[in-house]
């Protein structure tokens, strides 16, 4: 190699901000916007999230704001809103989309800067159109937004809400029912999973890095997530900041079937695998959650939590507690995180959630790897599906 490769030459990204940096940033994201669910009952479903993850109303539109076609009712917790929506007829996309998926989610919306920009540069990048921009407009003020299609019928939906004060939406009223569970302490979306198809997922990554400008931050093969039944592939791919990441599942080869081929066959296609929900305390939350009835994973072996330390070096939190409750921990060179993971929040076995707390770890608790999918793989072998 002559000097002037070696000047050239670009150093190779280390840490995860090294390598997020490297993202081609012509979209900025500030962040998740909004998740949507189209399920079989939003009434019902609400009452769900308020009473069992603590999620507060905020808005609703349906009949009586003038839609004929659905019922959608917003709740917040922190930085996360979740929309919940539920058809009126049975002859509409959304009744479609429940009958094929179950409850599931339609839409990750971003929230951006400028809508109308981020369409465009999407579209001329090879997205395919969801919803060309359009203006919404009441009394509080203006908001634009646009959609495109990413992997199987999830949608990204682009929302520019500078101009805009009123609780959601235009077309939605604010929402103030008397019953309210207290918060648990979930503050903001760390990450949202997409399960795709068999060799899908390098094509999705693909589309992550030509369509959105996101970068490839970390990558694990069936080497490293495996047990000795089944074993599948992820990326994680990430846009310029790091405020929105979406890691990418396959499925791969395996002496049985695997948890992402457990959740194609019920899903009945690609769509989201689990919503990952920071917290500033992870014990309390937990707890505030196994009270109110939500059902997390079975605990791994007394023997996961001996030598624990040795595994991820000192951490602040008492280790009884997190041996109680199954929370796992892992580290990287930025730090640890904790994490525990619920079983699916329908009957279907799809959709969960992840509970994940920071402390400087910027990776996706790749030491708990084994032991999460022989956790996963006890669940899917009560339902007969391993």
């Amino acid at each position: 190699m002559t000097s002037t490769d070696t000047k050239t030459t670009k150093p190779e990204a280390k840490t995860f901000q090294e390598k997020i940096a490297q993202a081609d940033n012509f979209l900025p994201i500030n962040g998740t916007d909004y998740i949507e669910f189209y399920v079989g009952n939003a009434k019902q479903t609400a009452h769900y999230y308020q009473t069992a993850f603590g999620f507060q109303p905020v808005a609703y539109s349906g009949p009586e704001t003038g839609v004929r076609e659905y019922a959608s009712y917003v709740l917040q917790q922190g930085k996360i809103r979740l929309v919940l929506t539920t058809a009126l007829h049975s002859d509409s996309e959304i009744a479609e989309h429940v009958k094929k998926h179950g409850d599931g989610v339609k839409i990750l919306a971003l929230w951006v800067d400028d809508a109308r920009s981020a369409f465009e540069q999407t579209i001329k990048r090879g997205a395919k159109p969801y919803l060309p921009p359009e203006k919404l407009t009441d009394k509080e003020g203006e908001v634009w937004r646009s959609g495109i299609y990413t992997y199987g019928e999830t949608v990204h939906m682009f929302i520019e809400r500078k101009n805009y004060q009123g609780a959601f939406l235009p077309g939605y009223v604010k929402w103030s029912p008397a019953y309210r569970p207290e918060p648990v302490g979930l503050l903001y979306v760390d990450h949202c999973v997409g399960n795709v198809g068999w060799n899908r997922m390098l094509p999705t990554v693909k589309w992550y890095e030509d369509v959105m400008g996101f970068v490839n931050i970390l990558s694990f093969d069936d080497k490293q997530i495996n047990t000795e039944y089944s074993a599948l592939m992820s990326k994680v791919m990430s846009n310029g900041n790091g405020y929105a990441k979406f890691p990418i599942n396959e499925p791969a080869e395996g002496p049985r079937k695997s948890q992402i081929e457990e959740y194609l066959e019920f899903y009945e296609g690609e769509g989201v695998q689990h919503i990952a929900v920071a917290t500033h305390d992870i014990v309390s939350t937990v707890r505030a959650l196994q009270a109110r009835g939500v059902e997390f994973l079975q605990a791994p072996p007394a023997a996961y939590y001996e030598d624990l330390t040795a595994r991820v070096g000192e951490i602040q939190e008492d280790i009884a507690p997190l041996q109680q409750l199954g929370i796992l921990v892992d580290s990287d060179e930025e730090g640890y995180l904790l994490q525990i993971f619920t079983k699916p929040v329908e009957d279907r076995p799809t959709l969960f959630f992840e509970i994940i707390q920071r402390r400087g770890a910027q990776s996706f608790g790749a030491g708990n790897f084994k032991a999460l999918f022989e956790a996963i793989e006890k669940e899917q072998a009560k339902r007969g599906n391993l």
